[in-house]
């Protein structure tokens, strides 16, 4: 088994050869392990958004989470989710993490909706890491055409 060391992306220059050309002194950053390079960064939080004459119906992809961990707000045509991801430590005294790429932390997704919603008439409903939303249109009265002369 060989044993892990850490990088140190400045160890050629500490060198300081007098020989080594400039381009020589980069040449080693490329060979950095690629594990290193990725970090558990913010999840996307996907969503489908269909209409129908009533509400606009959201769903949104929010893998992990407790219904309680989950929050969301309407105002105007405004909608913003929010989310906590909570990561579970159980590790033993002699255990320590190698490499982690799942993320914890809260995640967020907002957007805007072409009508005002009736937030107080709105569901939320949340299963097998899908929220669905049913977000009411807010009617504004009576719709009068006017014909053009």
């Amino acid at each position: 088994m060989t044993s892990m060391t850490r990088w140190n992306p400045l160890k050629t220059v500490s060198r300081m050869d007098p020989l080594a050309t400039f381009e020589d002194m980069f040449r080693g950053l490329s060979t950095r392990p690629l594990w290193r390079e990725l970090e558990a960064t913010a999840p996307d939080m996907r969503i489908d958004v269909t209409e129908n004459d009533k509400a606009f119906l959201v769903s949104a992809e929010i893998p992990g989470i407790d219904k309680n961990d989950i929050e969301i707000s309407v105002e105007g045509n405004q909608v913003l989710i929010s989310a906590e991801v909570k990561r579970e430590s159980k590790k033993k005294d002699n255990e320590m993490d190698i490499y982690t790429e799942r993320y914890y932390g809260k995640v967020f997704r907002s957007f805007s909706l072409p009508t005002e919603l009736e937030s107080t008439k709105a569901d939320a409903h949340y299963e097998n890491g899908i929220l669905h939303l049913t977000l009411p249109k807010k009617h504004n009265g009576s719709v009068r055409k006017i014909v053009v002369s």
